[in-house]
C-alpha cells in the first residue's frame, strides 16, 4: 500500500497557496472533461474561480469616523 505524501501548508506562502489552488482548478477542469483552450480559457476569466481560491472582498466599505467631526 503506497504511502500518501503529507502537505505542511504552514510552510507555503500566499503565492504558493495560489498557484497550488489554480493548478488543482486546471487539472479538475481537465478530468471533469473540458479541452485545454476550454480550461485555459475558463482559468483566464477570474469570474468562474470558487470561492475559496479568491478571498471575498466586502461590497461596501465604511468610512472610518473622524475625531473632529463635531466641529
Amino acid at each position: 500500500m503506497a504511502r500518501k505524501k503529507v502537505i505542511d501548508l504552514d510552510t507555503y506562502n500566499a503565492l504558493d497557496a495560489y498557484s497550488i489552488a489554480l493548478h488543482e482548478y486546471y487539472k479538475s477542469l481537465r478530468k471533469a472533461g473540458f479541452s485545454i483552450e476550454i480550461a485555459l480559457a475558463l482559468m483566464s476569466d477570474r469570474d468562474t474561480y470558487p470561492e475559496w481560491i479568491l478571498p471575498t472582498v466586502p461590497n461596501e466599505i465604511h468610512p472610518l469616523p473622524y475625531d473632529d467631526d463635531e466641529d
